[in-house]
């Protein structure tokens, strides 16, 4: 009896079959692998950027700063004498012009008082023409023995007496009459004038013996304007190394303005540095012939900090942080290089680059989301505008 294992027998059209199947699917891999490359797959030198070299052009570093616009002069319109107000001759916000009539306190006491004070004095003048004529009797009669010395004495007394009523009547003539004047309010400054704070028939109160006299308005000028800021001690010093600052030129802008259209000179600085603060209070003036600059107002000022210089910049966007470090990639031999730059003061949409980049680097401008430090890209001009 034969032990050895039965071997299966497969019949020869399976063989076939199976072998033409294998066939097929090797020749279908090969087929596969023969197809041309996808043409989504990109450059083979690496992904497409832009590049550009930085911008080169003068520069200038500025400090901004926020201000408050202020009045140059600012005046409260108080009453001087007392009296019935009787007259108003402004509109509420109007312009008014130096010595323009605006207030009318009732005249006629002061009238009175004015021609009771030149009574007075014409009185007075009267009795200093007596006493004068006396004195020369007494002298002459004092000359001939007829008068004793103590009556002579008594009439240059009387005649000296005479002539410091006159006096006295004066002042209390010109008193009356700058009382008179103060019954019409006038205008000692062009400007804005603001709403009036008391109205026809009522009374108001004034003069040197009143602590408080009733403001009846304030006016305000307009042009030109002052603009307050604060500047840092190291601006300070910034700005006093070359000399003096004042004079030096500032631009501003109010809240709702862009770019900066108005431009002034700084006319003041504090005599000392606020020791809460670190800051010292600076201010500059500016026309502003339209009023439309209110006191009041906030706005940005701008302060050079530098003589003009070339410099370098490039798009704000460019720049890659790199936990504390600022960084820009740059193509070298279509290789991102990543180079640390030193950033200066930003201009619109670009940045002023101080140190770490040199005029010749082509910057990624446009791609950075395809570029890592040490892999290919295929850099395509741009131009920084």
């Amino acid at each position: 009896m034969d032990s050895s294992p039965r071997r299966s027998k497969v019949p020869l059209p399976v063989l076939l079959l199976g072998g033409l199947a294998l066939l097929g699917v090797a020749a279908g891999v090969a087929s596969f692998s023969s197809k041309p490359s996808d043409p989504a797959a990109g450059p083979p030198g690496g992904p497409p950027v832009t590049v550009a070299q930085p911008l080169t052009r003068p520069i200038i570093d500025w400090s901004e700063y926020t201000g408050q616009f202020a009045a140059v002069d600012y005046v409260e319109m108080r009453a001087r004498v007392n009296g019935y107000l009787t007259e108003v001759h402004f509109t509420d916000g109007q312009m008014v012009n130096k010595g323009d009539l605006l207030f009318v306190i009732d005249p006629r006491p002061y009238e009175i008082a004015l021609s009771s004070a030149r009574a007075k004095l014409d009185q007075a003048m009267g009795t200093k023409e007596y006493t004068k004529r006396q004195l020369a009797r007494a002298s002459e009669l004092n000359r001939k023995e007829f008068v004793a010395e103590s009556t002579l004495d008594q009439r240059t007394e009387e005649s000296r007496g005479a002539g410091a009523t006159v006096e006295a009547a004066r002042a209390a003539l010109r008193d009356a009459e700058l009382n008179l004047q103060f019954t019409r309010v006038t205008a000692p400054i062009s400007g804005r004038i603001s709403a009036k704070q008391v109205s026809v028939g009522n009374l108001v109160t004034g003069g040197p013996s009143v602590a408080s006299p009733t403001l009846l308005t304030t006016i305000v000028s307009q042009d030109p304007i002052h603009v307050t800021f604060d500047l840092t001690e190291a601006d300070y010093l910034a700005q006093t190394r070359h000399g003096n600052p004042v004079g030096a030129a500032v631009q501003l802008r109010l809240v709702s303005e862009s770019g900066w259209p108005r431009e002034g000179r700084l006319d003041f600085i504090d005599n000392q540095i606020d020791r809460g603060s670190g800051t010292i209070r600076a201010r500059a003036v500016l026309a502003n012939p339209d009023g439309q600059v209110p006191a009041g107002a906030f706005g940005r000022v701008r302060l050079a900090t530098s003589e003009p210089y070339e410099g370098l910049l490039v798009p704000d966007t460019a720049i890659v942080t790199d936990q504390s470090r600022k960084l820009v990639m740059t193509v070298r031999d279509g290789t991102v290089v990543p180079k640390p730059v030193k950033l200066g003061p930003k201009d619109g949409e670009l940045r002023v680059v101080r140190e770490g980049l040199s005029p010749d680097d082509q910057v990624i401008i446009n791609g950075l989301m395809r570029a890592r430090p040490g892999t290919k890209v295929t850099g395509q001009p741009g131009k920084i505008e």
